[in-house]
Order: C-alpha cells, then sequence, then structure tokens
C-alpha cells in the first residue's frame, strides 16, 4: 500500500508515518516547498491545487494540514487562518480524488476533523450523528467536512476523524501542561470538572491505520478513548504516573488571559462515545485514563 499524507511533519503526522513505515506501507508526504526527497511530492493548498498524477499511484490520502489550533492567539486574522488552512486543501484533495474516482481509481480518504465540532455540551453523550455546536470551532469543523463532500459524492471512500484531545508523550496541544506536571506545579483548569475526550497519540496512529484498511467505514469517527473521564481526572493520572502532585488549580481567568478566546475550547465539556469505533471492534491499546496515564508517562 502507498499512501500519501499531508501535515506529515507534524504531532500526529510523524507518528503516523513511523507507524505505518514499522508495518510495510510505503509513505509519501505531500509538501508546499520544493520536494527535497523521493519519498516527498509537492501540492499548494493555499491555491487549492493538487494536481492528480502527484496522487495517481496511490492507494489512499491521509490529510491532517491545518495551522495549530493552539498555536496563536485567536485573532481575527488567526481564525480566518485557522479555517482556510484547513477547508482549502481539502478542496484541492476532494477535487483531485473525484477525477480519480471518475476515472475508475477510488482513493481511500481519512481526512482530519475534531471534536470541537460538538462544542461545549455540559452532560450530554455525543456520538457522531449528534448534531453540531454553536460557536467558532463547530463552525470551523463543519466548514471543513463539508470541504471533502465532493470526493464522497463521486464515489471516494471517506472517513472524517473527528480527533479528541491527544495525549502525547512530548508535543501537541498539551505539551504546556506536561511540562507544569513535570515540575510539580500542574492542575486541574478550574474544578476540573468538564468532560474531555482524550485518547493517546498511541490509539491515533493505529486507528487512522485502522480506517486505511477498512475502506468500509465512511462518514464521520469519533477519535475518543472509551474510557470517560474530567479533566481533572485526566491531570491527576498523568500526574501520578510522572510520581508528581496535582494540586494546583489553574484559574479559568488566568487561562484566558494567557490563551485567549482558545481557552474557551480548553474549558469546554464534551463527553464523547467513539461509537463507530467500538462497533467495529477496533481495540484500544489506551482504553482507559490509567492505562493512558502510564503511557504518556512511559511507564
Amino acid at each position: 500500500m502507498r499512501v500519501a499524507i499531508t501535515g506529515a511533519s507534524g504531532f500526529i503526522g510523524s507518528a503516523l508515518t513511523e507507524h505505518l513505515r514499522s508495518t510495510g506501507v510505503e509513505v509519501v508526504h505531500l509538501v508546499r516547498r520544493t520536494p527535497r526527497a523521493d519519498h516527498e511530492r509537492s501540492w499548494d493548498p493555499d491555491r487549492r491545487r493538487l494536481d492528480v498524477e502527484t496522487v495517481a499511484d496511490c492507494d489512499a490520502i491521509v490529510s491532517l494540514h491545518g495551522a495549530g489550533i493552539g498555536d496563536k492567539r485567536w485573532t481575527p486574522a488567526y481564525k480566518r487562518e485557522l479555517l482556510t488552512s484547513r477547508t482549502n486543501g481539502a478542496t484541492a484533495i476532494a477535487g483531485a480524488l473525484a477525477t480519480l474516482a471518475d476515472a475508475g481509481h477510488a482513493l481511500r480518504w481519512v481526512a482530519g476533523s475534531a471534536v470541537g465540532y460538538y462544542g461545549d455540551r455540559g452532560e450530554e453523550i455525543l456520538i457522531e450523528s449528534s448534531a453540531p455546536g454553536a460557536g467558532f470551532l463547530p463552525e470551523l469543523v463543519v466548514a471543513w467536512e463539508r470541504a471533502t463532500e465532493p470526493a464522497a459524492v463521486a464515489g471516494v471512500p471517506v472517513a472524517c476523524v473527528r480527533n479528541g484531545i491527544v495525549l502525547g508523550r512530548s508535543g501537541g496541544a498539551l505539551e504546556p501542561l506536561l511540562r507544569l506536571i513535570k515540575l510539580g506545579v500542574g492542575g486541574p483548569f478550574g474544578r476540573g470538572r468538564a468532560w474531555w475526550p482524550w485518547i493517546t497519540l498511541n490509539d491515533v496512529v493505529r486507528g487512522i491505520a485502522f480506517l486505511l484498511e477498512s475502506p468500509q467505514i465512511t462518514g464521520p469517527v469519533n477519535f475518543a478513548a472509551p474510557g470517560e473521564a474530567r479533566q481533572g481526572e485526566v491531570v491527576r493520572a498523568i500526574a501520578k504516573a510522572m510520581n508528581r502532585p496535582a494540586l494546583i488549580p489553574v484559574p479559568p481567568p488566568a487561562l484566558r488571559i494567557v490563551m485567549g478566546e482558545f481557552a474557551s475550547d480548553i474549558l469546554s465539556s464534551q463527553r464523547v462515545r467513539p461509537e463507530v469505533l467500538v462497533e467495529r471492534r477496533f481495540e484500544f491499546e489506551q482504553p482507559d485514563v490509567t492505562s493512558a496515564a502510564r503511557w504518556v508517562a512511559g511507564s
């Protein structure tokens, strides 16, 4: 199998590349710059351009491109970048894959998405068929997923991976929190009662590999572990696995000062269940917060 990946140098993309190559999959990286290696090919998402010939010899594509949600404060300009850096690339991929499908070659497409689709929903149980929430992130994700529709209409098997809060050993949106925990000064945000749709990086890349081998699974797929946990439980479990205290709560006003509007997303409650993955018998290696914390701590 030959798989093309966008956003391959990122937090998930680099781990996915390593995982797929370890299983014998040939990985092609789609890059914005001039290619510098045999496994690199160019595309221009800003101009919504992906030449059909670039991916015609591939079996699948995984799209992980997009500006980092937590990389900068959400100014109006950065909000536009968050949206267009996702939708423009998805539009380019959809057009190329639709053309190939019309010619009789339908690639598998595992498209990036996010649980931000659901917004802040308190105690409500959220599955793939739940309605979108209200606010900037739900609107962004709806537009992001909608950009894949032309490919699906053309017969491309598209699965949209609604990633939750990805727990890794380094990097990712929670890297600042992990640094604080390691220093012994980390703690829950506010009361820590919000539901966090967490999943380990290990299970994310395994889940994507599972979808690549399961083209019959299409539509949205929640990537959150089955072991539901509140934000405070996740933080305390990681701290315990690292033999560190987690006693100092971070007041929400302080979080908003540091992170701006993005803090609302970190503080939101999303009780997301991975109904599709569970029904399709995907086996999580870290299904509960205790095993996840141990994996993050390397213990």
